[in-house]
């Protein structure tokens, strides 16, 4: 999810351990679990700071390694540990309850986004992304905000306003699971274009109603569409091109960064006068006509790399960015 997204998950779960009378019953204790629930619900995404190293190290392990299964213990401990130095004296076995719930809770929203966790490394590596709700979701986010709002004005308790909030969210992610699944599964009945081969993957909108379609064609090609109002609506169709420089720019850091992170990736390859350009895309990102989230690598003729770049920019600002003296 994003990070207002998670913010307010993070109060939401502050007011929900008041179900707790420990928690309950000590102010200390319960601006204690607010701080910590507030930090578990951020933590995982402190991986962002490797942007500062470089969007190929950010791409390929954002998510990753830090919403593992040894991170969600160790950002428990760790937080704990902060409020235990700054509080003092603190029923530790309940502060740290709230904090691993936190923590936990935000890599389980983060599987059912379309961009995914590692949340079962070491187990496996793989990206676990079930396409179910959007990184904002503003059912979720609408729910936590009028909830944080009646508590903060005393209008009920938190330990009567809350546990209805999350019973709505559980029911709220068991129907959209169940929508998904549903939708997904009678995507080829209603394909006029249905090809032996095909396999769909349905991917959320901030419309609850409103849906993207990536369909992968057995020849390795993708259709990109819309399903809305229980009809499908295709408007692209993407072929990946087979050439040496495709071969090639699988060996250069960037590419191989974003080829580890989507398995949705086709490559496009552009012959100028000094070489190739090979244009990767991610086709689950599509926003007015483009392709933003890409990895690009110019090689000369002989495929040693010139220039590349990994990352979210249009066709105008990616070319921008790009230009270097050998293209003047």
């Amino acid at each position: 999810m994003d990070t207002g997204t998670h913010l307010v998950i993070g109060l939401g779960l502050a007011g929900l351990a008041y179900i707790d009378p420990v928690v309950a019953s000590d102010p200390t204790v319960s601006t204690a679990v607010l701080i910590g629930t507030v930090l578990g619900s951020q933590a995982p995404d402190s991986d962002m700071l490797l942007r500062l190293k470089s969007n190929a190290a950010y791409i390929k392990n954002h998510r990753g390694l830090s919403h593992s299964l040894p991170a969600v213990a160790l950002w428990t401990l760790g937080i704990t540990g902060l409020l235990k130095l700054g509080f003092g004296q603190l029923p530790i076995g309940h502060v740290l309850l709230w904090v691993f719930i936190a923590v936990a809770f935000h890599v389980f929203t983060d599987v059912f986004n379309t961009y995914g966790t590692q949340a079962l490394r070491p187990i496996t590596n793989k990206w676990i992304s079930w396409n179910i709700i959007h990184i904002f979701d503003p059912v979720i986010f609408g729910a936590h905000l009028v909830a944080i709002l009646l508590w903060s004005l005393h209008w009920t308790e938190p330990q009567t306003l809350f546990p209805i909030l999350y019973a709505f969210i559980a029911l709220y992610y068991v129907w959209r699971s169940w929508l998904h699944k549903e939708l997904e599964s009678k995507l080829f009945r209603q394909d006029p274009d249905y090809e032996a081969g095909d396999r769909y993957t349905l991917i959320p909108t901030l419309n609850l109603t409103h849906w993207q379609i990536v369909k992968h064609k057995a020849d390795a090609s993708f259709q990109l569409g819309e399903y809305r109002n229980k009809a499908i609506n295709w408007i692209d169709r993407v072929r990946c091109d087979v050439h040496p420089a495709v071969d090639a720019s699988k060996t250069h850091p960037d590419i191989a960064s974003f080829l580890y992170f989507s398995s949705f990736a086709c490559a496009e390859v552009k012959e100028q006068v000094w070489g190739y350009e090979v244009v990767w895309a991610d086709v689950r990102y599509r926003h007015r006509k483009q392709y933003p989230f890409v990895a690009v690598v110019r090689m000369d003729k002989e495929f040693r790399t010139l220039e590349s770049y990994v990352g979210w920019l249009n066709e105008a600002k990616l070319q921008k960015k790009m230009r270097v003296d050998y293209l003047s």
